[in-house]
């Protein structure tokens, strides 16, 4: 289980950078069953986009880079 945190967490800071220059920011609140939870932070909480950022960013890259990733959901 740490092993699976850490490499989304690796994941997660390799699209950080693009969520921080719109003034936002993504945290890892727990994985089970290989649904990952998250919660945007910042301008993302309470963006349009958000719904779009969350499955066509976060969650395809975690499932591109982590097989056991099954699913990315909002916390």
């Amino acid at each position: 289980m740490d092993d699976l945190k850490a490499k989304v967490e690796t994941s997660l800071n390799k699209i950080r950078p693009s969520l921080e220059a719109d003034g936002g920011n993504v945290e890892l609140i727990d994985i089970q069953d290989g649904v990952v939870k998250v919660k945007l932070v910042g301008h993302c909480a309470g963006c349009p986009m958000s719904t779009m950022t969350l499955k066509n960013g976060i969650e395809r890259l975690l499932k591109q880079e982590i097989p056991e990733v099954r699913q990315v959901v909002a916390a």
